[in-house]
């Protein structure tokens, strides 16, 4: 029988891998035979990570080349692999919202509103009792900092505090220290191109029948980025097209400062539900976002409300 495999969603960050490395692990412990995979080559946040770990990032497919399949970090269809309809989900662990998904049999679903699917993970290895690896904290301690913005974002919980403060020790490190160089790594831009970039961290979400594109990258200095917006428009445009999205937003997120500015493009209907959802006005196809670093909770619920 072919091992069970374990994935996080498309345009994979950190916690997408991470989390399905841990689950993975996890559920072996149980007797269940995984395979931890990845859909999509690593950023350089999470390239940092493993390398600094020296962990093996997980062969990356397109397709599940299995019967069954378990979910981590997303569930919605068009954020999963290519052929999710032909496989059964058999366990999802997530911490967004749920939607386009169904099962035909029933399943292990555990979704909770907590800052990082890391975290869920990790009370889960504590409920059953099964002892986490040094190196394996070392990885969950990251994805949490890398979801909460070192415990900076509005999606941070007491739970995700306990959970990086517990793998911290675990791993022995100094999670302050080693999470704002790891975030740091996560802002080199400039050996990407423009498309990697729209591409990097892109979910795609259906809302009310319009089909939304968001996309978010880090900075330390957003007007340095901002420079390079005629480029990130063409490859946006290019998007667009060949997906055939009604929305495209390209967040740019200043980790320092907490701040966001957005390029924004779509036909005018589209565009002023952006400028009514968040008060603000589009302006050479960027907006301000002050206080703004959290897609899922942030963004997300709120343009979803206004389509």
């Amino acid at each position: 029988m072919k091992k069970e495999l374990v994935f996080g969603h498309k345009n994979p960050d950190t916690d997408a891998v991470v989390a399905a490395i841990a689950y993975s692990y996890f559920m072996n412990q149980k007797g269940i035979d995984t395979e931890p995979v990845a859909l999509g080559n690593p950023n350089e946040e999470t390239k940092y990570v493993f390398n600094h770990f020296n962990y093996d990032f997980p062969r990356v497919i397109t397709s599940a080349d299995t019967d069954k399949v378990m979910l981590v970090d997303h569930n919605e269809s068009q954020q999963s692999v290519d052929n999710i309809s032909d496989v059964e989900v058999t366990h999802v662990v997530d911490h967004h919202r749920i939607a386009n998904f169904e099962t035909s049999n029933p399943l292990f679903y555990h979704a909770e509103p907590l800052g990082c699917t890391s975290t869920i993970i990790w009370k889960l290895f504590n409920q059953e009792k099964i002892e986490i690896p040094a190196q394996i904290a070392s990885l969950m301690m990251s994805a949490i900092i890398s979801d909460t913005l070192l415990l900076k974002s509005p999606t941070t919980t007491d739970q995700d505090k306990a959970a990086l403060e517990s793998l911290s020790r675990t791993a022995g490190v100094d999670y302050e220290t080693y999470g704002l160089d790891m975030l740091k790594a996560g802002t080199n831009l400039d050996s990407k191109s423009a498309k990697e970039l729209v591409e990097m961290d892109a979910k795609t979400f259906d809302m009310n029948g319009k089909k939304v594109r968001i996309d978010q990258v880090n900075t330390v200095d957003l007007d340095d980025t901002l420079k390079r917006q005629s480029e990130f428009e063409e490859a946006i445009k290019n998007e667009m097209n060949v997906e055939n999205e009604d929305l495209f937003i390209l967040l740019i997120t200043n980790i320092l400062t907490s701040d966001t500015k957005a390029i924004v493009l779509g036909n005018d209907s589209v565009l002023s539900v952006f400028e009514l959802t968040f008060n603000t006005k589009i302006e050479n196809n960027i907006a301000y976002l002050p206080g703004v670093v959290s897609r899922k909770k942030q963004v997300v619920p709120q343009l979803n409300e206004n389509f």
